[in-house]
């Protein structure tokens, strides 16, 4: 297996384990906001929230560089690429 199929496939179950990440915090919000009330910490889950957004946008950027580099390795300009199916 080549380094850039291991770098994406490092990436997508990073992707993945992010998501389940958000997953698990909204069901800690909820049930620490029924449980405190007035007393929950939302300003800490939204900064929580704001760190989340930034690695998911960190796996975005990643992922479009090692594209490109796939790419341009392979001769092909990476603007220039069309996607096809559900991209």
């Amino acid at each position: 297996m080549s380094a850039e199929s291991e770098a994406r496939k490092a990436l997508t179950r990073l992707r993945r384990a992010m998501e389940k990440v958000e997953r698990e915090l909204h069901a800690v919000e909820g049930a620490l906001r029924h449980a405190e009330g007035p007393d929950f910490p939302a300003a800490s889950f939204q900064q929580v929230e704001s760190q989340i957004a930034d690695v998911n946008a960190f796996i975005v950027e990643q992922a479009e560089r090692l594209e490109e580099k796939i790419l341009h390795a392979g001769g092909l300009e990476p603007g220039r690429v069309r996607r096809t199916g559900g991209e």
